[in-house]
């Protein structure tokens, strides 16, 4: 150390370091050491950035959030460095304590009050484990070649530890990035059934990489990955690189999340078939699945509650249970569908409203062609004669030339699997409905076809039915069961495509890209990283839980086993430059090309709430992208020169989204407008979309008469006894045909838990640190641009809900529409169900 003279001769550097911690460990403080890296002055014996005396962490100022219980400790420091040290650029911290603990994030003073802020939310483990000190970066961005000869070398070296050398274990420790194919899905440990095809790296399975893992081949010789300690169904614990972990308070509200909706779960099976604990018994009344949602007084949880939920979670969360179990209401919260009219999901107009404006409003597309055909060239039953009459006086031709027949069509991708769905007990039908525009705006529903194929071994025939709506009791009743099996269908896509692959499968390829090939200190890494938060960890969690065989989702969705298989199989048409929502609404027939609006397209239904408010939310981030890039990029040479954007998407092309390498319609990323599309679409992926299909999930089937997941029993033919026991009571018959009250309540636990917003929850147009997330002051200018127009989209968006003309915005079941209402302010209360707020990533 220095005597106090001889500092006289150096300048002083200010440090404000903030950490967090959780679960009673201990905060650190001297074990937690500090040193800074010149941006300017390099070390000739490292090539690197000189280095500042180390500082060890002294006494910090601790406060504990009474909510959370996660304690926030802020440390001061000084180190001294000699006058021609330069600016700091980077930080080394070395952690000597016994725990992980989070850093939150670093701010430095230098001499003339110039701040510099280092945005980390990181887990930092300790250094006898990770055997390296911690780099991080400062919150001001380079280009490659713009890099400042300090951090030159740090730039590149961490870039190569973040891409490892392929070999060896994963650690929960080690940030390395890697790809992996969903070798993780199957558990061939538990028997033949539960394995599972590998997907990904074949023409007959692709699909998207996912991060590698640390699980280890099975030794049955499967390909399947065995997994071991099986926890429970709401087992949370998962290992993911400490960059991509959640914050401890997101973590803990997890928990906490996911405790209530085990105890809703538990709660709703009762005391029945304990041994089993499995309640296969069907809703016989519309009044006994309402008891639901009838509350009762938390000490009614008795003991046989608390033994059954020690089945469904890990020993470490239902030890935190029973000291915590006043705190958890015991039934379900009410859904949106059924909180203004009990039935109104029931309606034809609510029904076709769904399409425009629920939860699954991304399907619908404009019909081509009548009658419609199947890409085997099977035409449909569907008579015109039976629908001429509902077109509001056109002949079916004029309504095709106005665009006024439109058609949600889950006919061809799943013909191919009905056989072995159905081998499980599974009544289920690939569905076409069609549908006419009126003239107030609102859709209304001309037929429904249910397909079945043909017994004939390898015939391409198939079984046919056409139901039309029909104000006769038992024709309406008919057309109510054909109604609840489009639901299933629609249900089945939403989860497995719209919601997994389109969001959370497509979009984890391009966040391991970016941590590998991109540093820090990239423009486009800053862009992205709050697109980003919590994804993989998210996914992890899916594959685990959700996912994986015998998983809630096979558990629960009316495909079964074949889940994954279907998604593959969809995976095959899938598009990276048909994901952006201008180009999807004109594919789907939605909308036109015109250039006179300001997406450059106009919709075909000007009452079409998701785009209509999604076209809004896509121009606010195309202009903040494209300000952004042309910051950085000053021309297309620049980006072509710029190896590391160059070599990240190389490998999403080619690794991260390898299976589609050889495709035509991947972006040269020659030209800067290129990558503004791209990253646009990205965003968009991650934050509108992902918002859009994934927090009405519970307000839309929360109740599930309305978006049933499976059905139990085909629509009976007239003749059979099954025909009698419909016509004697078809309200009964109608619910015997759906789940069963195991896999409604379990399929309601999940939506429960998926449509909630976290309390720490980043929404578009927020940061996670909003004062300083880049140091750049025409950025952060153009970003509250950004947070303007977004606001001025709100206001327009609660000037559409107000508008009684526009019927699709309310719809007899009174839900406004709001799951793409950004919510700047975050009034969303958090946990809540509200149905509103656009999180920036993929967080849930």
């Amino acid at each position: 150390m220095r005597s106090k003279k001889q500092r006289k001769d150096h300048e002083m550097i200010f440090g404000a370091l903030i950490v967090q911690n959780s679960d009673g460990k201990s905060v650190p403080g001297r074990s937690v050491s500090i040193q800074l890296y010149s941006s300017t002055k390099v070390d000739p014996s490292t090539g690197k950035g000189k280095l500042s005396e180390k500082v060890k962490l002294k006494q910090g100022k601790s406060i504990t959030d009474k909510i959370s219980g996660i304690k926030t400790t802020s440390y001061r420091f000084r180190v001294a460095v000699e006058p021609d040290f330069g600016l700091p650029g980077a930080f080394i911290v070395k952690n000597q304590h016994k725990h992980e603990f989070y850093l939150q994030s670093l701010v430095l003073q230098v001499q003339d009050d110039t701040l510099i802020h280092f945005e980390c939310n990181s887990w930092i483990y300790p250094s006898q484990l990770t055997q390296v000190a911690r780099v991080f970066f400062s919150n001001n961005c380079y280009l490659p070649n713009e890099t400042p000869n300090g951090l030159l070398e740090l730039r590149k070296e961490e870039l190569l530890s973040l891409r490892g050398d392929g070999t060896g274990q994963i650690e929960e420790w080690d940030r390395i990035y890697d790809y992996g194919k969903y070798d993780d899905l199957g558990d061939p440990a538990r028997g033949p059934q539960y394995v599972r095809p590998v997907l990904g790296g074949s023409d007959v399975y692709p699909y998207p990489r996912r991060a590698k893992t640390n699980h280890k081949q099975s030794n049955n010789g499967s390909k399947s990955l065995e997994k071991t300690n099986q926890k429970g169904v709401f087992d949370i614990e998962i290992t993911v690189p400490p960059d991509e972990r959640f914050s401890p308070e997101k973590l803990s509200e997890l928990t906490k999340n996911c405790i209530q909706a085990a105890l809703h779960f538990v709660v709703s099976q009762g005391k029945s078939d304990f041994r089993d604990f499995k309640d296969t018994r069907p809703f016989h009344s519309f009044i006994e699945m309402y008891g639901l949602f009838r509350r009762y007084k938390s000490h009614e949880v008795d003991e046989w509650a608390i033994k059954k939920l020690r089945t469904l979670v890990p020993d470490e969360l239902f030890k935190k249970i029973k000291s915590a179990i006043k705190e958890y209401t015991v039934r379900f919260p009410l859904p949106q569908i059924i909180r203004g009219d009990e039935f109104a999901w029931k309606e034809d107009e609510e029904f076709a409203r769904q399409m425009l404006a629920g939860t699954n409003a991304t399907v619908i597309q404009c019909l081509q062609k009548f009658p419609p055909e199947s890409s085997k060239g099977v035409v449909s039953s569907i008579k015109l004669s039976r629908i001429q009459h509902n077109l509001g006086g056109l002949t079916l031709q004029e309504a095709m030339n106005q665009w006024r027949i439109f058609i949600l069509d889950h006919h061809d991708y799943l013909m191919p699997f009905l056989e072995r769905v159905s081998q499980h007990g599974i009544c289920a039908y690939a569905s076409r409905t069609l549908l006419f525009l009126k003239d107030d705006g609102t859709l209304k529903p001309l037929a429904i076809e249910l397909c079945f194929p043909h017994s004939s071994s390898g015939s391409e025939r198939e079984i046919q039915r056409v139901f039309y709506p029909k104000a006769e009791e038992s024709e309406a009743a008919m057309w109510h069961l054909a109604k609840a099996h489009v639901a299933v269908n629609d249900s089945g896509y939403h989860l497995l495509i719209n919601h997994w692959l389109k969001t959370h499968a497509v979009v984890e390829p391009f966040i391991v890209a970016t941590r590998r090939q991109l540093s820090r200190m990239h423009p486009v890494h800053r862009l992205l990283e709050p697109h980003f938060k919590d994804t993989m960890h998210i996914n992890a969690l899916y594959r685990k839980v959700v996912m994986n065989a015998g998983g809630i989702l096979e558990k629960t969705l009316f495909t079964g086993e074949v889940s994954m298989e279907i998604s593959s199989a969809l995976y095959k048409h899938w598009r990276f430059d048909e994901q952006s929502l201008p180009a999807d609404l004109v594919k789907r027939g939605m909308a036109f090309y015109n250039p006179e609006h300001p997406a450059g397209v106009q919709l075909v239904i000007e009452d079409y709430p998701y785009g209509a408010d999604g076209l809004e939310i896509w121009v606010a981030i195309k202009k903040w992208v494209a300000d952004f890039c042309s910051h950085f990029y000053h021309d297309d040479e620049s980006l072509k020169s710029d190896n590391e954007i160059q070599e990240w998407w190389s490998e999403i092309r080619n690794i991260g989204h390898g299976d589609k390498s050889t495709e035509t319609w991947w972006f040269s990323m020659t030209t800067l407008s290129e990558l503004i599309e791209a990253l646009t679409t990205l965003i968009w992926l991650s934050s509108g979309f992902h918002a859009s299909v994934n927090f009405g999930h519970y307000g839309y089937t929360g109740y599930p008469p309305n978006r049933a997941t499976k059905c139990r029993r085909f629509i009976p033919h007239e003749g059979t006894r099954e025909f009698g026991d419909f016509l004697e009571d078809p309200d009964r018959y109608f619910l015997g045909m759906l789940p069963n009250r195991f896999d409604v309540t379990l399929h309601m636990a999940l939506a429960e838990v998926v449509s909630r917003h976290a309390s720490d929850e980043v929404y578009l147009g927020q940061q996670q640190s909003p004062d300083y997330w880049m140091d750049d002051e025409w950025i952060q200018h153009r970003f509250r641009r950004f947070i303007k127009e977004l606001t001025e989209v709100e206001k327009r968006i609660r000037e559409r809900n107000a508008d009684l003309r526009l019927s699709n915005r309310w719809g007899p079941a009174k839900i406004s529409y709001t799951l793409l209402y950004p919510d700047v302010s975050n009034s969303a209360s958090g946990r809540s169900l509200s149905g509103r707020g656009i999180p920036n990533s993929i967080s849930i």
